[in-house]
């Protein structure tokens, strides 16, 4: 695909609010679904690693570096100002989209991971003391693991894991059973990145909070997926990544009641998150601006608030239900390929169906599959205690999105017919 004119950007066209929801011609906004390397068809089945870009998106970005590129916050000439109420616009359009209570309680940062050490070093660590606790999830990414194990050894706190079933669901009831008077903080995924299962995080916040213990909910791979409703689920903290979101790379979202939030210490230092500085003591801006130390990446807060407009003009629900139909209808199709098992059956699930295959690795699962356009994820997911605990080295994923469509499962399991007969000779 060529490259775009900036001085010309790419523009789309923003499906109708309330429309039946037409798959088709959501695909025609993103332009990568369009390619067909090698005369066939792109099927792109790796959403939970990052989400394709809708060409607003892509035009918004484009757009801001041709037309409105200035630092922020700093300059008082009209260019900086024009770029600072576009960075600061997107900011209250992500407050809108999640439902938080203002604005003022969203602190851009790099992803999901970022934010999960933003809160783990400035929150935590200086809470924390020898013997206390830490609770996740054995379903846990490795970014809501070593963020936490890493403050627990510096600290001589303890890291605490909730069991899962053999299905890949939660047991709320055993992680009830872990709070305790030590417990610091609780940290889990709304949805599992290698499974999909979707836990119970309101009932995990109400039982959390009835003790006094705040709550940390990766939201990386349900915010594109489910309602978003920060002020519902009444947790603490709340992180997510634009890249997953339908949004650039680099950028990403991190939640806090804005009473944490301003107890909290910087975690870098730098310009713009000062109010004075002198050689004997600095003080700090408000937050937000405390936790954004030096220049951010500002179109990718752009292209945020594009993504964001894009999933504001479709109907949540139509999205919803289209995604819950085709992960049904995945889950049958690749479950009656001969010699498949499915790992991760709980009854609650989004947007993935993870597997193994007797006597084939899921990394040759995934190079047979690429010979023909097709893109799954193989391995271990940034997920290896979870690996562990289900008993796999690594699974194969196909992973959907608001775009994925029959015709795409159709293919991968055809093409898992085709990766049996190639491992078989």
């Amino acid at each position: 695909m060529p490259a775009a004119d900036v001085r010309a950007p790419l523009r789309a066209s923003v499906p109708d609010t309330r429309a039946p929801y037409d798959v088709e011609r959501v695909r025609r906004e993103f332009p990568l679904l369009a390619l067909s390397p090698d005369g066939r068809p792109l099927v792109y089945l790796d959403s939970a690693a990052t989400s394709q870009k809708p060409a607003a998106v892509i035009a918004a970005t484009a757009d801001f570096y041709a037309r409105s590129n200035a630092n922020i916050h700093r300059g008082v000439y009209r260019l900086s100002e024009a770029a600072t109420a576009l960075y600061e616009g997107a900011r209250a359009k992500v407050a809108r989209f999640l439902n938080a209570p203002g604005p003022g309680d969203i602190v851009f940062t790099r992803g999901t991971t970022e934010s999960i050490n933003l809160v783990a070093q400035s929150y935590l660590r200086p809470r924390l003391a020898a013997g206390d606790e830490i609770l996740v999830t054995a379903m846990e990414h490795h970014s809501n693991i070593v963020p936490w194990q890493l403050v627990a050894a510096e600290r001589g706190a303890v890291l605490r894991v909730a069991p899962v079933s053999d299905r890949g669901e939660l047991d709320v009831a055993a992680l009830e059973g872990l709070l305790s008077d030590r417990t610091r903080i609780v940290a889990l995924a709304q949805i599992s990145n290698a499974l999909g299962t979707v836990n119970p995080v309101g009932d995990v916040v109400r039982a959390a909070h009835h003790r006094g213990i705040p709550v940390l909910v990766d939201g990386a791979q349900a915010a594109p997926h489910l309602a978003a409703d920060i002020q519902s689920l009444g947790c603490d903290f709340f992180a997510c990544s634009g890249h997953k979101l339908f949004g650039p790379t680099g950028i990403g979202v991190l939640y806090g009641r804005a009473e944490l939030l301003d107890g909290m210490a910087p975690w870098q230092g730098g310009g713009d998150m000062i109010a004075a500085v002198s050689f004997e003591r600095s003080t700090w801006a408000a937050v937000p601006a405390k936790f954004e130390a030096g220049t951010p990446n500002i179109a990718g807060a752009v292209g945020l608030g594009a993504a964001v407009d894009f999933l504001s003009a479709l109907d949540h629900e139509a999205v919803r239900g289209y995604e819950a139909a085709l992960l049904r209808y995945a889950t049958e199709r690749i479950a009656a390929v001969p010699d498949v098992r499915l790992v991760g059956t709980a009854p609650e699930k989004a947007s993935i169906v993870s597997f193994v295959m007797d006597g084939v690795h899921p990394h040759d699962i995934a190079t047979i599959l690429d010979a023909d356009n097709i893109c799954i994820r193989a391995g271990h997911h940034c997920a290896q205690p979870l690996m562990a605990r289900l008993g796999v080295a690594a699974t194969a994923r196909a992973s959907f999105a608001l775009y994925s469509t029959r015709a795409e499962v159709d293919a991968l399991a055809a093409g898992l017919e085709r990766v049996r007969q190639v491992m078989a000779r």
